[in-house]
């Protein structure tokens, strides 16, 4: 049995029933930052990527999105992947074909995509962590949503502005 940790079925959870993904960008990088020497560190920062790709292409931000859906298959190994419960070909392929169409058509409607799991094991955590919470796995974005869509700019941001002036007065005074 291979253990995953929550961040990531979290993120997959975001991904897929919510399509939230500044949240699997958000979730995803936290664990990342705490993990750095986790052998998958690179996959990880490969599926933040996919996240921001997604989220720039809904937003409509297409050379956002290429920048970033490019930079992820760079940095998502077959490997790797497969270790993360993904089926990594159908994965690779999904991404490349959606950044070819962005380069052709970047005015074509939005569309999901999924991340295809080969793990029925990981699949049935996230199927059942869908069911707790009453969300749908799969489910299509929400287009009508502005604060999915455009959440990076209409977050409460009040405990990161705090932090980050609590860090610059500890910096002040060490030096």
């Amino acid at each position: 049995m291979t253990t995953y940790p929550e961040a990531y079925i979290d993120y997959l959870v975001y991904f897929h029933a919510e399509r939230d993904f500044f949240e699997c960008h958000e979730v995803m990088e936290e664990y990342w930052k705490q993990h750095r020497e986790d052998p998958l560190s690179r996959a990880y920062v490969g599926l933040i990527q996919v996240a921001v790709g997604m989220y720039h292409h809904r937003r409509r931000n297409i050379t956002g999105a290429v920048k970033m859906l490019e930079s992820a298959v760079k940095l998502l190994t077959d490997e790797d992947m497969q270790e993360l419960g993904i089926e990594a070909a159908s994965f690779k392929e999904a991404l490349l074909e959606r950044i070819n169409q962005l380069r052709t058509a970047p005015d074509a409607a939005y569309a999901d995509i999924d991340i295809p799991l080969r793990d029925e094991q990981l699949r049935r955590l996230c199927l059942q962590r869908c069911e707790r919470h009453k969300l749908q796995w799969g489910a299509p974005s929400n287009m009508e949503d502005g604060y999915l869509i455009h959440k990076h700019s209409l977050r409460d941001r009040s405990e990161v502005i705090e932090a980050r002036a609590e860090q610059l007065k500890m910096q002040q005074k060490r030096g």
